[in-house]
């Protein structure tokens, strides 16, 4: 059994800050240069924060942790997003 579950699940707390899908962009990991959607990347939940990361690596890309009526959203784990417009 996996203790992950797959990006797709941080769509609900996302679309608080982005008012696009996020979780079809695709995104390059900082440390290892995979491109991937967001959803394809690995959710943990377990923890104080949401973290998702990279499939291929196992590297942290995205932070989301909601605290005092606050999102703090750290994405320093992605080299870049490339979101579709339009």
């Amino acid at each position: 059994m996996s203790d992950y579950l797959d990006g797709n699940a941080l769509a609900g707390p996302l679309s608080e800050v982005f008012s696009i899908d996020i979780t079809a962009a695709l995104g390059t990991c900082g440390g290892c240069g995979a491109v991937r959607a967001l959803a394809q990347a690995h959710l943990y939940v377990d923890a104080p924060a949401k973290i998702l990361r990279c499939p291929s690596c196992g590297g942290v890309l995205l932070r989301l942790d909601e605290r005092a009526g606050r999102l703090i959203l750290d994405l320093s784990g992605f080299a870049h997003l490339t979101i579709q417009v339009g």
